[in-house]
């Protein structure tokens, strides 16, 4: 192999992650569904020839890091030849791990006859047929047939050509074809510039340089996450927690043990003790969560290749819900992934007290759904979002607020102009949700509160997921975050109901509110300062009855004038109450 200078290694070190990012760039600006274009729900990657990750877009969904090799390797085995101009789809939780909603597709990369890498994307699509529209998460989807269209890595263009047999099959049985074939045409448009860049690149610096230097990259990245890790305390780390909603609590709740070990620059993450899969949809076949929880551990704001984790073990045997066998229904795959991931850091507080954060809300759910027909145009619809929840509070500051999960990266909601325009719905509130962070020295990041009416009839999907039985835990004396919730007011109805349905139809006129969880809070929070719980209830965070209960903090109404009522700390009782609790306690 060539001797490769620095400067090359380093400009095809910042070249070659480029190469995703711009097919991030096109596929978000052409796609035709909210959830790509604005929340973000996707990811894009160049693989070498033998599916080992060169590169993946800053800022994509998590949960879908270093997920892309798998299905390239298995297409090297099934496909028995690739072309220039070949387009191959792929969905198949057999392989893919993930609900059917989440479409791969992929192009070879040949480069002077030989082939050398691949252009891929993954991109959730509106609707994928099956029982459910939106997301594929469905109690009633007891296997894959259920939960929609499986294609299994297919050609739709061979050598540049059409198959138009085959786009007419996928048209036909999907409920939003316009929606989805647009998502479709852009991840080909998105792989086609990988491809023309990844030709570019070769041209320019020559393979055998390219190549070596991919291989010293990878090298070098690996060498940075075991010298991080070295810094970390040798020894044998544990923690156990479960996850259980509405739906996963038929089957009784999803134990997550976490046992790590670390010697030396190496690090084992053992997860065969976790719960067998499951016979409804909380199934995956990932890697996801403990590649997240390395990565954030390690160094996780560099740029993510191969290399990131050839330092870790991970024991993550057959047969258990995040390693299912087929055909195990996978609609629900990503929701308790963000459990194991709090669990895994949480395993190592006691190794890193100044880093490991207190839980956070923990699950994919808070999405806003809502489908049917529009009476004023006559088409079809499905408007959706993702919405925030509460972060665990740090062991230097608060959790952040109103944020996606641990597993959702740059994913953001749906702004609501774009709601309003598009759909037949009025937001009439989007804000944060007072007292919903977990109380400690450092409060857990609060969730969100989004309250909908609907103008048209339709259906909600108003399934209650999340940590509602053992919501976001603190650390070190910190207190859980509140659980999330969904309710539904019906058109003339002047209450509020809990409600669990996939499809919850309604009338015009009618409310929903979705409301997120918090985070956990850290620390004890006899501890917090008070002028920061008076800034708490002066904005509106925490409310008085909070602060005095959780806090130990009496604020009192002070004068009025021109801006408004003032607060005012009651330094005295203050003094009192926390020296009465601390008592009772036995907290110092």
């Amino acid at each position: 192999m060539p001797d490769v200078d620095p400067f090359t290694l380093e400009v095809l070190r910042s070249t070659l992650p480029s190469i995703p990012n711009e097919m991030s760039h096109v596929l978000r600006r052409t796609s035709y569904n909210v959830m790509i274009y604005e929340v973000g729900d996707y990811c894009c990657a160049i693989l070498d020839a033998e599916g080992n990750l060169i590169g993946q877009n800053a800022g994509g969904v998590s949960h879908f890091l270093a997920d892309l090799g798998v299905v390239v390797r298995d297409g090297l085995k099934r496909i028995k030849s690739f072309a220039p101009g070949d387009v191959i789809v792929t969905n198949h939780s057999a392989v893919c791990g993930q609900h059917l909603n989440n479409v791969c597709v992929y192009q070879p990369f040949i480069y002077e006859g030989v082939l050398r890498g691949f252009a891929i994307t993954r991109a959730h699509w509106t609707d994928v047929g099956g029982h459910s529209t939106g997301s594929g998460v469905s109690n009633a989807a007891t296997d894959p047939w259920l939960e929609g269209l499986q294609l299994n890595q297919l050609k739709l263009y061979a050598a540049g050509e059409p198959n138009e047999e085959l786009l007419g099959l996928i048209r036909d049985n999907i409920r939003f074809p316009e929606s989805s074939m647009g998502d479709l045409r852009s991840q080909v448009a998105s792989c086609r510039l990988g491809v023309n860049r990844l030709a570019e690149v070769f041209t320019k610096y020559g393979e055998d340089v390219v190549l070596e230097s991919v291989s010293r990259i990878f090298g070098e990245t690996e060498t940075r996450c075991r010298n991080v890790v070295r810094g970390f305390a040798d020894g044998h780390y544990s923690y156990a927690s479960s996850y259980r909603d509405s739906v996963a609590a038929t089957e009784g709740p999803i134990e997550v043990v976490v046992e790590i070990d670390i010697a030396g620059d190496q690090m084992t993450i053992d997860l065969s003790k976790c719960s067998r899969q499951r016979k409804g949809i909380f199934n995956s076949r990932t890697l996801a969560a403990p590649y997240i929880a390395y990565k954030a551990l390690t160094v996780p704001l560099d740029p993510v290749n191969e290399g990131s984790f050839r330092a870790l073990d991970v024991i993550l045997p057959e047969g258990t819900f995040m390693m299912a066998t087929y055909p195990a229904a996978m609609g629900g795959w990503s929701l308790p992934l963000p459990t194991v991931i709090d669990s895994i850091l949480a395993a190592l507080a006691g190794a890193l007290p100044d880093r490991i954060p207190a839980a956070h809300k923990g699950y994919l759910g808070d999405q806003l759904t809502f489908f049917g027909s529009d009476p004023k145009s006559g088409k079809r619809f499905v408007a959706q979002s993702i919405e925030g929840g509460g972060w665990g509070g740090r062991p230097f500051e608060d959790g952040p607020s109103a944020s996606v999960t641990v597993c959702q990266g740059d994913v953001r909601n749906s702004p609501i102009e774009v709601l309003e325009r598009k759909f037949p719905i009025v937001i009439e509130e989007r804000g944060l949700r007072v007292d919903s962070g977990g109380a400690g020295k450092f409060r857990g990041g609060l969730g969100h509160q989004l309250r909908i009416r609907n103008l048209a009839p339709g259906a909600w999907n108003l399934r209650q997921s999340g940590r509602q039985f053992n919501p976001a835990w603190g650390l070190w004396g910190g207190r859980n975050g509140a659980p999330s919730e969904r309710l539904a007011k019906p058109a003339g109805s002047p209450e509020w109901s809990n409600v669990e349905s996939y499809s919850y139809e309604v009338a015009p006129q009618s409310q929903v509110l979705i409301r997120s969880g918090g985070g956990g809070g850290w620390g004890d929070p006899l501890e917090r300062d008070p002028q920061r719980v008076l800034r708490d209830v002066a904005d509106g965070f925490v409310s008085r009855a909070a602060a005095l209960e959780e806090y130990g903090v009496a604020i009192q109404p002070g004068s009025s004038d021109e801006a408004g009522l003032e607060l005012v700390l009651d330094a005295t009782e203050t003094a009192r109450l926390r020296n009465r609790t601390a008592s009772v306690s036995g907290v110092r």
